[in-house]
């Protein structure tokens, strides 16, 4: 069996999708039998979904239920991320069933470090590295991705694992922006965001290159990430630097 096809199981998509949920904590978690359900109010919509990893024990539509009224007792529409084998059979029929749409096409992407290092050529960017986010950092991220301010900020609060916030910097200007979050033996990569007058210069690459460094002395030897499907400048970017689909998912939302 080939290295990625050992790394497509469900039991490493699960791993990879619950350490990008630690890596990205919404302010209200239930676990029920293994079920994360998640709010996170104000925050980018994908942090508070369902990640329902665990067994489904007893009928399937009764822990749908259970969900629903979870997000119902917060005032908003339940969401629940579907990857196949990575969740109990049949749920996204269930869901269908009862009205959610289908929607968020991503792909679930992972790479060696060495191989990350091996693309950064010489004489990039100056790269910034520090454990926590700086204004700086977070003024370019949200200069890209907007969203609640106050909301966004204290879910960086939350995240409890090694982290490292990278900014690749000309002078005084920020140009781009990433962050990393090491988590038993892997390295999740969040939050890239460059300007759009330093797009297509290297910045991003710079970035990761950094932060790829950074998780190699954190006891990482590989990277994921989380994009959409239809980030084409996003996914040209991870395919130079030798990322590798292992999965692809989606989300059902209700009506």
């Amino acid at each position: 069996m080939s290295t990625l096809s050992a790394m497509s199981g469900s039991e490493t998509v699960r791993g990879l999708q619950e350490r990008a949920a630690r890596a990205l904590p919404a302010e209200h978690i239930k676990d029920v039998d293994g079920w994360w359900l998640r709010h996170a109010p104000g925050c980018a919509w994908w942090v508070g979904t369902v990640l329902p990893h665990g067994n489904a024990r007893g009928e399937l539509l009764s822990r749908v239920v259970g969900a629903e009224e979870f997000y119902a007792g917060h005032g908003a529409a339940p969401r629940f991320q579907i990857s196949p084998g990575a969740c109990p059979e049949g749920l996204d029929t269930v869901l269908q069933e009862r009205g959610y749409r289908r929607q968020s096409l991503v792909s679930l992407q992972v790479v060696p470090i060495a191989r990350v290092l091996e693309q950064s050529p010489a004489g990039s960017p100056r790269v910034r590295l520090d454990d926590r986010p700086t204004r700086a950092w977070f003024e370019t991220w949200h200069a890209v991705h907007g969203g609640d301010s106050r909301s966004e900020w204290d879910l960086l609060g939350r995240v409890e694992q090694p982290s490292a916030y990278a900014c690749a910097v000309i002078g005084d200007d920020v140009l781009a922006v990433g962050r990393a979050v090491a988590d038993t033996g892997w390295a999740g990569v969040f939050g890239m965001a460059t300007l759009p007058e330093a797009r297509g210069k290297g910045a991003a690459r710079d970035v990761l290159a950094a932060l790829a460094g950074w998780a190699g002395a954190h006891q990482a030897g590989r990277m994921y990430l989380q994009v959409e499907r239809d980030n084409i400048p996003a996914l040209r970017l991870y395919q130079r630097m030798g990322f590798t689909e292992i999965c692809g998912y989606h989300y059902r939302t209700a009506r």
